[in-house]
């Protein structure tokens, strides 16, 4: 709908830690809803801060995080954002379907729900045989794949998808991508960040380029091609983001030396 209000808008947003580093500098971002987006940047340029932000894992310095026009922070914003972390974040002692049921309930689940909620989840990502599996005992795919499903567990609006990719194998790549575009097509809004930058050319509608803390440049993928005058994505990449981060180290001075989360 023209009048609906972004999935997610970020205004003035900045993050300063309390050791002095400022991970987010007056950050402006609008995603529409429905949109795949793709945030892309060095290690360092401020993405795991802005997902924090957006979780509420973080308190913000300034600025404002608007979830489908509500305060992040509130219960109504939460409960329809979905995170799948990049570090495996599971709890050793509970199953697959623990896992799933518990984090339902957490969102407000009955029973019941969770629990059938779960079986779908877990026949998504093909668990079934490791459903009353500990989670220490999956292989780095399936856990994965656990992380996915129970990002997805609550039914989440926002799916933000933190290197969902990160470690697999070109097959499990290709397969969770499948899904991914699956969820798009039903009308799930999608910010995925990436290393891999033809992961982001191949899915993302549109990317944005974040350096140190800040906005650096946002267009489609042949958008940003074009602008730079470059031949790939990768290149764009460099002559953008890359090419300060390189500049900045060598010299030990300017922002991107200062802004390092």
């Amino acid at each position: 709908m023209p009048d609906a209000p972004p999935a997610l808008e970020l205004r003035g947003l900045t993050k300063r830690y309390d050791d002095g580093t400022l991970a987010l500098d007056n950050l402006d971002l609008s995603v529409p809803s429905g949109r795949f987006f793709g945030l892309l940047g060095p290690n360092g340029a401020g993405k795991t801060t802005l997902i924090s932000a957006v979780s509420n894992l973080i308190r913000v310095t300034a600025g404002e995080v608007l979830v489908f026009g509500e305060p992040a922070d509130t219960l109504s914003a939460r409960r329809v954002v979905g995170l799948a972390e990049q570090d495996v974040n599971l709890d050793r002692f509970l199953t697959v379907e623990e896992t799933l049921v518990y984090h339902g309930g957490y969102f407000g689940m009955s029973r019941a729900d969770a629990r059938a909620r779960a079986a779908e989840m877990i026949d998504v990502f093909d668990l079934r045989a490791k459903a009353r599996v500990r989670t220490p005992m999956l292989s780095g795919g399936m856990r994965r794949r656990l992380l996915l499903a129970r990002a997805l567990m609550h039914r989440p609006r926002l799916v933000i998808l933190d290197e969902p990719t990160a470690g697999v194998d070109v097959e499990l790549r290709h397969e969770l991508w499948r899904y991914i575009r699956r969820l798009h097509s039903e009308g799930t809004t999608i910010l995925l960040t990436t290393h891999y930058l033809e992961e982001a050319e191949e899915l993302c509608e549109e990317i944005a380029l974040i350096g140190g803390g800040q906005l650096v440049a946002r267009d489609t993928a042949a958008g940003l091609r074009e602008r730079y005058g470059a031949e790939s994505l990768i290149e764009v990449y460099i002559k953008t983001v890359g090419a300060g981060r390189l500049a900045s180290a060598a010299n030990g001075s300017g922002p991107a030396a200062q802004r390092v989360v």
